[in-house]
């Protein structure tokens, strides 16, 4: 059955791969953007492909950024969401029909906002359904998360499975998503992400909302002692606990 979810809407998807520069041109017509399959049915004889899916905490346990591939400017967003018995349930909606999408195949985040009986200490089944495929991922919890009362909108990030892999959490326009242009190893427990500075007469929504950044580096390690320092654009050198695989 579902269950609310938390007052602030995470259906922005903002997908940012380090070190990849889109080269791919637009094309029009469908989305696009289901990720990378695998063949597979069910004893029900669901013919859905099968997709590989990672997944990371977010926002001290109140979010799940759920990384697919598939069209780097065509990200799906997050609809209907229900959790029962430690299994999460996320329906993935696609970009409308004609959107132009690029014909890159990479990994991109979903945020999605969790029911308020999540528990981000316990582990979590993932169950993902989107248009023509479908995925399971298993989240380890974290110790320590505490996802009660509300966000405090500060910037945070956690690893994936995938080596070197973590999503980044920050708030602001949903129209001037932050654009990484640089990403380097610090130290083993040290990654610096530096932003593009946007242009002066940029124009920018004047909301407040959730954008995800997907972030790969090589040279530190996976685990809750490393950071994120965030450079660059609207970030002064803010220090970002990286969650996850200790």
């Amino acid at each position: 059955m579902a269950i609310r979810s938390r007052s602030f809407v995470l259906g922005l998807g903002l997908a940012v791969v380090a070190a990849s520069l889109l080269t791919a041109c637009a094309t029009p017509g469908g989305p696009g953007s289901a990720p990378a399959p695998s063949a597979s049915a069910d004893a029900d004889g669901d013919t859905s492909t099968e997709a590989e899916l990672e997944a990371a905490w977010l926002d001290h346990g109140r979010v799940v950024g759920i990384v697919t591939e598939g069209s780097s400017t065509c990200v799906p967003s997050a609809g209907e969401v229900a959790y029962a018995g430690g299994v999460l349930e996320v329906q993935f909606v696609e970009p409308p029909a004609g959107t132009a999408c690029t014909r890159d195949l990479v990994p991109r985040v979903t945020l999605v906002s969790l029911p308020e009986d999540v528990d981000p200490t316990q582990e979590l089944e993932i169950r993902v359904t989107g248009e023509g495929y479908h995925g399971d991922v298993d989240l380890d919890g974290v110790a320590g998360l505490d996802p009660s009362g509300e966000t405090d909108y500060q910037p945070s990030a956690g690893w994936t499975d995938a080596d070197g892999q973590f999503v980044l959490l920050t708030w602001g326009s949903s129209g001037c998503p932050p654009v990484v242009e640089d990403v380097a190893a610090a130290s083993p427990t040290e990654v610096t992400v530096t932003f593009q500075t946007p242009p002066s007469d940029q124009m920018c929504t004047a909301d407040m909302a959730p954008r995800g950044t997907l972030i790969t580096v090589d040279g530190v390690e996976d685990g809750d002692e490393t950071s994120a320092i965030l450079t660059g654009a609207e970030f002064d050198d803010v220090r970002v606990p990286i969650l996850g695989r200790a």
